[in-house]
C-alpha cells in the first residue's frame, strides 16, 4: 500500500491554509529551531514566509540557506506534507502588499486590518524569505 501522494497532491495541499512548523538547523550544539509559521505556496512555486529581520528565526535562516516546513492534519485520516529547500530570496523590507496577502489568508479582511494596524510600528523590520521546495516527504492515511 502507498500512503504517498502525488506531486499534484502534494502541492494542492501545501495551497491549502495551513499552519506550518519551519525548521531551521542551529548547528551542533542544539537541535533545529522548530516554530510555527503562517506561509504562502501556490503549485509549482516558492514557499514564502514572513518574519522579523533581527529575529532568532532569521539569524538562523541566513546562516543555514535551507529550511524545511510540515503542515498537517491534526484529525483523521492523517495527512502531512514535509518539504526542505534552499533560501532563494530575502525581500527587505516586506511589501505591505505580502504583509496583507498574508494576514487576510489567516485572518480573513477585518482581522487582516486590525493585524497590519497592530503591526505598522514594526512593518518595516519584517522581511519575505522564498522557499525552492526539492525534497518533499508525504503521508496521506486516507489512502489505506
Amino acid at each position: 500500500m502507498n500512503l504517498a501522494m502525488s506531486a499534484a497532491e502534494r502541492e494542492a495541499y501545501l495551497a491549502e491554509i495551513r499552519v506550518g512548523v519551519l525548521s531551521i538547523t542551529e548547528g551542533t550544539e542544539r537541535g533545529p529551531l522548530a516554530i510555527p509559521v503562517w506561509y504562502l505556496y501556490e503549485p509549482g512555486g516558492e514557499v514564502t514566509f514572513i518574519t522579523g529581520r533581527d529575529s532568532r528565526k532569521m539569524a538562523l535562516v541566513q546562516t543555514a540557506g535551507r529550511v524545511s516546513l510540515v503542515v498537517q492534519d491534526a484529525s483523521l485520516p492523517y495527512r502531512y506534507v514535509s518539504v526542505e529547500g534552499p533560501v532563494v530570496s530575502i525581500e527587505d523590507p516586506a511589501r505591505q502588499e505580502d504583509r496583507r496577502t498574508l494576514a487576510e489568508r489567516y485572518l480573513g479582511t477585518e482581522g487582516a486590518a486590525q493585524y497590519l494596524e497592530s503591526t505598522k510600528d514594526v512593518a518595516d523590520t519584517m522581511v519575505l524569505v522564498r522557499i525552492r521546495p526539492e525534497r518533499w516527504y508525504t503521508r496521506d492515511y486516507s489512502k489505506g
